[in-house]
């Protein structure tokens, strides 16, 4: 699809998921996405073996992505990886407490990561290359049955040393998949939250925003909240009470252009939306299945343009960000 006036766009760091792919294939990878040119360029081709194969996603492919001086970061599920700026492997580092790693974000020389494993946001001091806190925002078994009520609890909140053994037992009763941070504070969501929580500089919990279940990327845009309601197939701009102020929708394909379309829903669909970055006000950029780029602008509202990165219907976006460095890797 192409495109509408606007100043020249910039390229994107990728990263994807092939959910159901078997043992001995490719079950993930990083590409570059030049949105003005629309050109593609893989980067890594994620094929390791010593994960667990069950489930959709499971422990495959590359998940969120941040950047520290001239380091790439890029979370697996329970590890992360760094590399030079040219993709160059540096190394790598874990913790007892990272499971199933979803979105991650650099502020003020620490990465916060989300462990989805452990309903848990963990941080670390990249400068000390150790990690120094973790926030656990869990539900009892009671809540978890009620979300369908439309209900809107406060999880039970917990501060711990991930350097220590008595921290949290593995759950996965709230779904954390997304943090960023501002000077404000440490912003908290996932997919069976129903509220954007802000972690503030006194390390209280406080409720920032109502969103809906079933989100993904929520993330501060405009005055309100902007996020990929995987549940409904759109990119929605939301109030702080939750109202939708504007709704965009997820690109889908014909399904004679797709591979692997035997599949069930439940193992991997079209339009999953996952993968959000913001370019500027007027301009941002969201992440879909199978692995499609696609530019948004707010002003008036509409879709200036998509780029398919892969027809593999099992093939979808995880990570995305504005690539920062200048030139591009050769």
């Amino acid at each position: 699809m192409s495109d509408a006036p606007g100043s020249t766009l910039p390229t994107v760091v990728m990263s994807s998921v092939v959910r159901s792919s078997h043992r001995g294939e490719s079950h993930g990878g990083v590409y570059l996405v030049d949105l003005e040119r629309e050109t593609i360029r893989q980067t890594v081709d994620w094929n390791a073996v010593d994960i667990d194969w069950e489930g959709r996603g499971g422990d495959r492919g590359l998940r969120g992505i941040a950047f520290h001086g001239d380091h790439v970061l890029l979370a697996g599920s329970d590890e992360v990886f760094v590399y030079d700026r040219g993709f160059q492997p540096i190394g790598s580092f874990t913790n007892p407490y990272l499971k199933h790693c979803h979105e991650i974000v650099v502020q003020g020389g620490h990465l916060y990561l989300s462990s989805t494993g452990f309903d848990s946001v963990l941080e670390y001091d990249l400068e000390r290359e150790r990690f120094t806190r973790g926030f656990m925002l869990r539900f009892s078994d009671l809540w978890r049955g009620r979300r369908r009520l439309h209900l809107r609890p406060r999880p039970s909140f917990r501060i711990f040393d991930p350097n220590d053994r008595h921290g949290p037992a593995p759950a996965d009763t709230s779904h954390v998949n997304n943090v960023f941070v501002d000077d404000r504070g440490i912003y908290v969501s996932g997919v069976g939250l129903g509220t954007l929580w802000r972690i503030g500089r006194d390390d209280r919990l406080e409720r920032y925003a109502s969103i809906p279940y079933g989100t993904h990327n929520a993330t501060l845009f405009r005055g309100g909240v902007l996020l990929n309601h995987t549940a409904t197939d759109r990119v929605a701009l939301v109030s702080r009470k939750g109202k939708i102020v504007r709704s965009y929708p997820v690109p889908t394909h014909h399904r004679s252009d797709l591979t692997h379309t035997d599949l069930t829903s439940d193992k991997a669909r079209q339009a999953f939306g996952r993968g959000l970055t913001i370019v500027d006000e007027h301009t941002f950029v969201a992440g879909s299945s199978p692995a499609t780029v696609t530019v948004y602008r707010t002003d008036p509202p509409a879709i200036a343009k998509h780029v398919v990165v892969s027809n593999d219907l099992r093939n979808a976006v995880h990570g995305l960000e504005v690539w920062p460095f200048d030139p591009l890797p050769g």
